[in-house]
């Protein structure tokens, strides 16, 4: 197997990777003026104004948190502190699973009868020789 070399080295069907050099103006100076050392007073006061529009958005979403919070440990408290409350939300959950099993038990119920009915009658008519 080749060994294989990063970079440098093109495979067919690449080009070789452009060198390309800053941007020179024609005097020879840099063309981007370096930054001053402070802020103009009208770049604070964006700054501030932003700061202050965050400030208000996390108060807002710590507001709404704490309602949640507050909404969600009023209903676990009024479940959880109703006598026998693990079976009372077993109870109201699984409300579902007992009618489920009620429905089973009757149609297999019924299921049993038809066919000791048929059973009866065919024994009766004597339709059980052939």
């Amino acid at each position: 197997m080749a060994k294989r070399a990063r970079g440098s080295i093109t495979r067919p069907g690449q080009r070789a990777r452009l060198q390309r050099s800053a941007p020179r103006s024609s005097t020879g100076s840099p063309t981007i003026a370096p930054r001053p050392a402070t802020l103009t007073p009208q770049e604070m006061a964006r700054a501030a104004e932003l700061e202050a529009q965050i400030l208000a958005e996390e108060r807002a979403a710590e507001v709404s948190l704490r309602r949640s919070r507050k909404a969600r440990s009023e209903t676990d408290v009024a479940v959880s502190s109703a006598p026998g409350s693990i079976a009372v939300r077993a109870r109201d959950e699984y409300q579902y699973v007992a009618r489920d099993v009620r429905r089973m038990a009757t149609i297999g119920g019924s299921l049993v009868v038809i066919l000791l009915g048929l059973w009866v009658a065919m024994h009766a008519a004597g339709i059980t020789r052939l």
